[in-house]
């Protein structure tokens, strides 16, 4: 004859399955040590975190601190800390120290300070939670702000886009510079002579663009040369410019600190 009645094994949700076969109740010999379990609770970042929770769970103004039940809820606290953790209560533990010193002076009578005023045994205690709770409130916003690899990643697209070459602006600056390269690698090696000579700009005019016909670019730092000596530079470098007034030669860098070349302005290129 066939048994339909409900098992206690349908009833109840099995506990774990060994091997295949389900398990509804613990074994009788089974033995668990005490600190097998252990739950940690980060309740707390230290005694100051404590003394404001306590505070702000009684509503009591931090700078008007009835000592003897703060200490009194504090120490409670910090023996169930010793029950699970000595070396975590230790800051705690000295935390209740100063506790207990402020409380007892509290009972004595209390000295003046040198203005006429009482010191209170709670001022140095009061300003510590202050500024711990300043820091703890500036630490929650900065917390709040949004962080990479927390709140957001960053994403990096590539944009293929035609970039068309536009070769630099020659100015007088450039210019300048070079100039002052030829001078000073003429003084290296010209000695000192005393003479006088009559040089023409117009010549020197004539002769540069006998040397750029045909129009190809030529280096500017070709045009001169070093041995002729200073005033043969200048006269040279002021027949360039007034080429380059007068629009029949141009001048062009391929890009920054790059050479400067010369060519005619009739020529293409």
């Amino acid at each position: 004859m066939l048994d339909l009645r409900p098992h206690d094994e349908d009833l109840a949700p099995a506990l774990a399955r060994i091997y295949g076969e389900s398990l509804f109740e613990l074994p009788k010999d089974l033995y668990i040590p005490p600190d097998a379990l252990q739950v940690i609770l980060d309740a707390f970042e230290g005694p100051l975190d404590l003394l404001l929770y306590l505070i702000r769970k009684a509503n009591i103004n931090v700078l008007d601190i009835p000592m003897a039940p703060l200490t009194a809820q504090y120490l409670e606290y910090v023996e169930a800390m010793r029950r699970h953790d000595l070396e975590l209560a230790a800051d705690y533990l000295l935390m209740a120290a100063v506790l207990l010193e402020i409380k007892s002076r509290m009972l004595l009578p209390v000295p003046k300070a040198e203005g006429g005023e009482e010191e209170d045994p709670r001022a140095e205690l009061v300003r510590r939670l202050l500024e711990y709770e300043q820091m703890k409130l500036a630490g929650a916003r900065l917390d709040a702000l949004p962080r990479v690899e927390r709140d957001y990643e960053w994403v990096s697209v590539w944009v293929a886009e035609k970039v068309v070459e536009r070769l630099p602006e020659l100015n007088l600056h450039d210019l300048q510079l070079a100039w002052l390269g030829l001078v000073r690698r003429a003084k290296l090696r010209t000695p000192h002579r005393i003479g006088r000579e009559e040089l023409s700009v117009r010549e020197h005019m004539a002769g540069i663009l006998r040397r750029l016909d045909g129009g190809a670019f030529l280096p500017f730092l070709d045009l001169f040369d070093a041995e002729d000596g200073v005033p043969v530079l200048v006269v040279s470098f002021l027949a360039v410019l007034e080429l380059v007034k007068e629009r029949m030669v141009l001048v062009s860098q391929l890009a920054p600190l790059e050479p400067i070349y010369v060519r005619l302005s009739g020529s293409g290129g």
